[in-house]
């Protein structure tokens, strides 16, 4: 009798943890096809959306809408618009876009802040620095924050090498393999870790001797390193090819992806 009771309590919590934890819908009612006044501002606004051949395009509102109907996006202290459930769901595709049916497992929800906040998550008072945030463990593990005006700026403005939506995503997408630590799980299957750490290493060395165009950022640690990294491979992939080609290569295998085209 004992036994069957441990074993009964045992299978409830591994049910209440698995209904607790695992992604939920997201509720929002997602259209038959893909609506021209979406395509309309994905164009206006995605500069790796605009870039894609029409078949591809496809594909990536294909992928937006599954985000869109898994993953929810609420508002804290602002309201959440269309736009914004775009904006998101483009930064979450982009560093996945060539993984067919990825999914972010981990992932159950997306916050939008009205504005930066501070390590306490306030964004009314404080030093309110932080753009966003990736869940990476505790209360955070299945959360992205983003403060909603830095979103937007990223996609705005298409001149730097920033996108605070693509960074937080690329830090989901290192944790593929249980852990943040600017590692991607393809360096573990083909055992190119030394390789990657050196590469990081010398482009850190330039970075803080200010003979680097890559945010200073990128050189706190190595899943900053690759967060800022791949944010500019898919912001102004051709300059950084042009002035990184030995990280361009590197990054093209990590993501599967070559923005640059060439």
């Amino acid at each position: 009798m004992i036994i069957f009771t441990l074993l009964f309590a045992t299978a409830l919590l591994a049910l209440l943890a698995w209904a607790f934890f695992k992604p939920r819908k997201s509720g929002l009612a997602m259209p038959e096809t893909f609506p021209r006044r979406w395509q309309t501002f994905l164009a206006g606004k995605v500069r790796f959306y605009q870039e894609l051949e029409e078949g591809e395009k496809r594909e990536f509102e294909r992928k937006v809408v599954r985000f869109l109907g898994r993953i929810r996006i609420t508002g804290v202290k602002t309201e959440v618009s269309e736009e914004d459930r775009l904006l998101v769901a483009s930064s979450a595709v982009i560093p996945i876009f060539r993984f067919p049916e990825w999914e972010y497992k981990t992932l159950v929800e997306v916050l939008l802040y009205p504005d930066l906040f501070t390590e306490e998550f306030n964004f009314s008072e404080g030093e309110r620095n932080i753009a966003g945030m990736a869940g990476s463990g505790g209360m955070m593990s299945n959360l992205v924050i983003f403060s909603k005006p830095a979103l937007w700026l990223g996609f705005e403005n298409q001149s730097d090498k920033h996108n605070v939506g693509i960074h937080e995503f690329i830090h989901l997408f290192d944790k593929e393999d249980g852990e943040v630590d600017g590692v991607p799980a393809i360096f573990m299957k083909h055992q190119a870790i030394l390789p990657w750490i050196n590469l990081i290493k010398k482009n850190t060395e330039k970075m803080l001797e200010g003979k680097s165009d890559i945010n200073i950022y990128g050189a706190t640690n190595p899943q900053e390193f690759l967060a800022v990294t791949g944010e500019y491979f898919f912001e102004r992939p051709r300059l950084f090819k042009e002035k990184h080609p030995e990280l361009y290569a590197v990054l093209s295998e990590v993501f599967r992806s070559d923005p640059a085209g060439d």
